[in-house]
């Protein structure tokens, strides 16, 4: 099965339009996960309770048709609550292994950061190897794999952040925020006429189609301009005197995955400068460590991405 730049791009538009069913009025975030989606990477959405970050993963699992496993993070959870483990059948006689919910095309880590780092750490081999280490045996996981953990970002008491390392290994971190008044009309609305708070979303797609849509994204052109100015923008963040630690070079792919991904979106075989600079802010605010005098200053990432954005001259593409 092979795919053309079109075919992504009406793809993606029904798979958006199809979430739209059940989520009003957030069609930017929801492009941004279908992008992320598209690359392979893994989503981090931190923001308050109640703004439909679990209806989100389970909308976008039924309209790609991809098997969905949901896992609440608590303090008390641990490492083979998720990857599973071997347990002994007495009627074989015989150690059976039992596989943990991570063996699941979208798994939706709810409350991350409300787990212990030792229960943390056992995503890590599976959001970066795809695989799953038990009892000294590699198994793989299903492909397509993609973890959406959400966290809260008010309560603090009884939670264990997460280490830069694993923050690293999320492509993007996004943030859903409140609807508008004439949204939050609209869920209302929506929700008495449906007379249930189930909202049916239709399948658009399946594992191996989304498999031919990433293979199709490998082709898109990037000049080496395009490539020059996403180490640019990178680099800058290295040397801001504003950020302790600037993004890695795992910022850098990210941009890469991501531009290309929009431009197959938007019916391209090539990136243009704009398809970098709208990911520069969910790719690479969470990989940055400010000093000690930003840490409370929630906006003061957004801010320091934006004036490197600024700062940074576009290619002009012939």
């Amino acid at each position: 099965m092979t795919h053309s730049y079109s075919d992504v791009a009406e793809l993606g538009r029904r798979v958006v339009n199809q979430v739209e069913r059940a989520i009003v009025g957030k069609r930017a975030v929801l492009e941004q996960i279908m992008a992320a989606t598209l690359a392979g990477g893994h989503v981090l959405l931190e923001d308050y309770p109640g703004l439909a970050k679990t209806l989100i993963a389970r909308s976008f699992a039924a309209a790609l048709g991809l098997e969905f496993r949901r896992i609440q993070f608590t303090p008390d959870l641990l490492p083979g609550d998720i990857t599973g483990g071997y347990v002994y059948n007495r009627a074989t006689e015989r150690f059976e292994l039992r596989r943990g919910p991570v063996f699941a095309n979208i798994v939706l880590a709810d409350e991350i950061n409300r787990a212990s780092p030792k229960t943390q750490s056992a995503l890590l081999e599976a959001m970066q190897e795809r695989q799953v280490t038990l009892e000294g045996e590699t198994m793989p996981l299903p492909e397509p794999f993609l973890v959406l953990a959400t966290q809260n970002p008010i309560e603090y008491e009884g939670t264990f952040p997460l280490p830069e390392a694993q923050l690293d290994r999320f492509l993007m971190k996004l943030t859903v925020g409140y609807p508008s008044l004439d949204e939050e009309v609209e869920i209302l609305r929506r929700r008495r006429e449906r007379r249930s708070d189930d909202t049916v979303i239709e399948q658009v797609t399946d594992a191996r189609e989304l498999l031919a849509m990433r293979a199709a994204i490998e082709e898109v052109y990037v000049d080496a301009d395009i490539e020059q100015y996403i180490v640019r923008l990178v680099a800058a963040t290295r040397n801001d005197a504003r950020v302790a630690v600037g993004a890695s070079p795992r910022g850098s792919l990210a941009l890469l995955k991501l531009a290309r991904v929009r431009a197959a979106l938007d019916g391209r075989d090539f990136v243009i400068p704009d398809d970098v600079k709208v990911f520069v802010q969910p790719a690479l605010a969470h990989r940055l460590i400010l000093t000690p005098d930003l840490w409370m200053q929630r906006r003061a990432a957004g801010d320091i991405l934006a004036a490197v954005v600024q700062a940074a001259p576009a290619p002009v593409l012939r």
